[in-house]
């Protein structure tokens, strides 16, 4: 049985005051048992908020993270950094890191090799665009991102992976796939791990769904057979509302 992880990507949003008081709120309403839960932050809060979550049940992700231990590449954290925060995933590959910073496949597989060597576990990130989806390559662009992102490791290792799909169209734009449109990319991604891996493998992995999940949306999600938990985004910056998430 897979536990379900509901996993919230704040990206560039949130003060220390107003982290902090999203972690007193989900110290007064504590999460569902049996549902992991997660909030990505930005790198500055990375250790306050694990450190004001302890004992909540609510785990701390980073955002990205570079493949390298050390070095001069400035802006870039690495692993051994989040390490240091409390923080125990991070997401790599997100569409947004893609299109806006030039992320490639190779550079994402390098990210989620060093994620697994220091303990981390790395939310891989793939999606179509609108481009891509109408032209009905969606199934081979998904399957390009996950095999090229999972170059290397090995099957002992893959089930510490979670795997996201998050359709570009459906990022920030309201817009999301049917709970049934979402289900089938999700069992497609779980058949990709079991030719590579084993059915044993792909039983084990955790597949989510991003994009555009709300408080109206993540029941049908859930309901669903191959779809594991959500990674949100505006739906996550709101305590009230990313409580509900947790909830379905």
């Amino acid at each position: 049985m897979r536990t379900p992880l509901i996993a919230g990507n704040w990206k560039m949003n949130k003060t220390l005051d107003e982290a902090m008081a999203f972690a007193r709120y989900l110290g007064e309403n504590p999460v569902r048992e049996g549902v992991d839960t997660l909030l990505c932050a930005p790198a500055p809060l990375l250790y306050p908020l694990a450190d004001a979550l302890t004992g909540t049940g609510v785990a701390v992700g980073a955002q990205n993270m570079h493949y390298e231990a050390q070095g001069a590449f400035t802006g870039e954290i690495s692993a051994a950094m989040i390490n240091d925060t409390g923080a125990s995933y991070v997401i790599l590959g997100h569409s947004e890191r893609r299109q806006l910073f030039a992320e490639t496949d190779a550079s994402v597989n390098k990210k989620t090799i060093c994620a697994l060597k220091a303990g981390i576990t790395p939310i891989l990130c793939c999606g179509e665009s609108l481009e891509e989806r109408e032209e009905g390559r969606t199934a081979d662009v998904i399957k390009a991102q996950v095999v090229n992102g999972l170059l290397g490791i090995a099957e002992a290792d893959v089930t510490g992976v979670v795997i996201a799909y998050e359709p570009i169209w459906a990022i920030g734009t309201g817009k999301t796939a049917s709970s049934a449109d979402a289900n089938e990319v999700c069992a497609a991604i779980r058949a990709i791990i079991a030719d590579l891996y084993s059915q044993e493998a792909a039983d084990a992995l955790r597949i989510l769904y991003g994009g555009s999940v709300n408080a109206d949306t993540i029941d049908g999600l859930m309901a669903e057979t191959d779809i594991d938990g959500a990674l949100v985004g505006g739906a996550s910056l709101d305590p009230a509302s990313f409580h509900r998430l947790t909830t379905f």
